[in-house]
């Protein structure tokens, strides 16, 4: 068995900034992950991370909260958002104090560029690799606190006893034995979901882990419908072209070389928020005006000089995919799924009704994005509540003895895994996977109707049984067994596909990223609530609404840009 304070769950930004405060803190702290944590997904990130950094006088934490809140659709709960962006500056600095590169204005302040639904040029950048670069500095403070590391461990469940949360059951994938993770806290910080569809530009380690495990040990699953598909997607592979390149002045055009976003977004065109983008340009393809199934992103009239000195990646990525160079031609783009604003209940500390269970990033829903989220504040969200959850964390534990190793948990583990190792026939992952991926694609998209996700419930429905019933591991070996891996993580994602596809269909308005063409309004009467998704086991979740939305300063008017 092994035991820590705090135990982290996930390698990402939130992960490793959780583990670098607590070590600041003076904790003992570990970071269970089932990769490397420079692989994460979080070095994906290209954009930038927002703060108010005082670079221009019209731009404030208040300023910033308020265009967080709006782009929210009015569902992000306000005193989480204003605690996310008052202490936004403060994590800048602190990135900055670690060695973080971030680049620069000729007078020597951190470079801020313009990003969607934002009031101001409020996105510090490191050209287009931003996320790599913090996961860089990151990983340096983790090296410089001797935090141990689990790699190529994969959390497989939470021990909770006596209602409390006591540390976690992990998957060694190279002796094959699971473990025993005993912890006074634990942390998740597993990212996304985004393998839920068939097309993402999340990376394939995104498989709603964290998300799923907390659901099981009795933690709800927070405004799960929506789910942010990205403007800016490559349509040969589904990989991220970022928000970095409208911020730069790159334009969308339809098949009559029309930068088409000013007709609905008149005042913010191209920068208007991802919903709105994403809604806009869905409808030029579905009323004739795109190519090929694509729209075109257009950075030509940036310049050689430009593109290359702060659009580098983006270059390179569709170079790579497309064969055609941004410098000379127009590249092809659809919307793509990229973001869960749902995710495992938490406050604005990151902690869970749990006592001793928290999560951050991604993973978590303090309701920070609400019904939308604008580029820039992913990033933020992770360095801000990986610091946070670390912090109630480590007051937390001050005052917890010793905790009860969950042997339950760990028999329920290694039951469950050799009911799946043992059958030599039935249906594989994999083909569960695929047939989950079609659903919600092609039910759970942009544009969503009663029809389609009632079929998609009933669906997700008859797979979730399909699994628990037939679901066989083929592949018996000990070490690095990958058909074991891809099996677990096709099981979390039915749980979390279920929670977006049951919230869609319940919620019957139109919100942000959640667009329904038979609900085409918003409806604050009703809705101005929060969705909580209890797990059932076996059956479609448990829907409630006993959470309602916190509003300190704006009230919800409508949205335009």
């Amino acid at each position: 068995m092994i035991n820590h304070d705090v135990v982290v769950i996930g390698g990402g930004l939130a992960g490793m900034r959780a583990a670098v405060e607590a070590a600041e803190r003076g904790a003992d702290v570990a970071i269970v992950s089932k990769m490397h944590p420079v692989r994460s997904h979080s070095g994906a990130a290209q954009g930038g991370i927002n703060a108010a950094l005082g670079n221009r006088e019209e731009d404030t934490p208040q300023n910033h909260a308020f265009d967080t809140a709006k782009g929210s659709d009015y569902l992000g709960d306000q005193d989480a958002i204003e605690a996310m962006c008052e202490d936004a500056p403060r994590q800048i600095i602190w990135l900055e104090h670690r060695g973080c590169i971030f680049s620069r204005l000729p007078d020597g302040r951190i470079a801020q560029r313009p990003f969607g639904g934002a009031g101001a040029p409020r996105t510090c950048y490191s050209a287009d690799v931003t996320g790599l670069v913090i996961l860089h500095t990151l990983w340096e403070q983790l090296e410089r606190f001797n935090v141990k590391v689990y790699e190529e461990y994969f959390c497989t469940a939470l021990c909770v006893e006596d209602g409390v949360g006591t540390g976690v059951v992990a998957y060694n994938m190279r002796n094959g034995e699971l473990e025993l993770i005993n912890a006074k806290a634990t942390i998740f910080a597993t990212g996304g979901a985004g393998r839920m569809y068939a097309k993402t530009t999340n990376g394939y380690a995104s498989t709603a882990d964290g998300q799923a495990i907390a659901f099981r040990a009795g933690i709800p699953m927070m405004d799960m419908e929506f789910v942010q598909f990205h403007p800016t997607s490559l349509k040969e592979n589904g990989v991220l072209l970022s928000e970095a390149a409208r911020g730069e002045g790159a334009y969308l055009l339809n098949s009559a070389g029309e930068r088409f976003m000013f007709k609905y977004a008149p005042n913010k065109g191209e920068l208007a928020s991802r919903d709105v983008v994403s809604r806009a340009e869905w409808t030029e393809i579905l009323e004739g005006r795109g190519i090929d199934g694509c729209v075109l992103l257009d950075l030509r009239h940036l310049g050689r000089e430009k593109i290359l000195e702060r659009l580098p990646q983006i270059r390179e990525l569709a170079l790579d995919a497309t064969g055609k160079d941004a410098i000379d031609s127009p590249i092809p783009i659809l919307p793509g799924m990229h973001y869960t604003m749902g995710g495992i209940e938490t406050d604005i500390w990151g902690a869970t009704r749990v006592p001793g269970v928290y999560a951050a990033g991604e993973v978590a829903s303090p309701s920070v994005h609400g019904a939308n989220r604008l580029g820039g504040n992913s990033l933020l969200e992770t360095i801000v509540f990986g610091a946070r959850s670390a912090k109630h964390a480590c007051d937390y534990i001050k005052n917890v003895g010793s905790v009860k190793p969950s042997e339950r948990t760990l028999k329920q583990e290694q039951d469950r895994i050799a009911n799946w190792m043992g059958k030599s026939s039935g249906t594989r992952a994999p083909q569960l996977r695929a047939a989950m991926n079609k659903v919600m694609s092609d039910n759970v998209f942009i544009f969503r109707n009663e029809e389609q996700l009632q079929s998609a419930v009933d669906q997700l429905l008859e797979i979730r049984k399909q699994f628990d019933e037939n679901v066989y591991v083929m592949d018996k070996s000990k070490t690095f067994n990958t058909d074991l891996v891809n099996t677990m993580e096709t099981d979390y994602l039915i749980d979390s596909a279920m929670c977006v596809a049951n919230g869609a269909l319940a919620r019957k308005e139109s919100r942000g990223a959640q667009a329904r063409t038979d609900y085409p309004e918003r409806d604050d009467e009703k809705w101005m609530i929060h969705t909580l998704a209890w797990r059932e086991q076996g059956k479609n979740p448990r829907l409630d609404y006993s959470r309602k939305v916190t509003i300190t300063k704006w009230q919800p008017t409508v949205r335009t840009y």
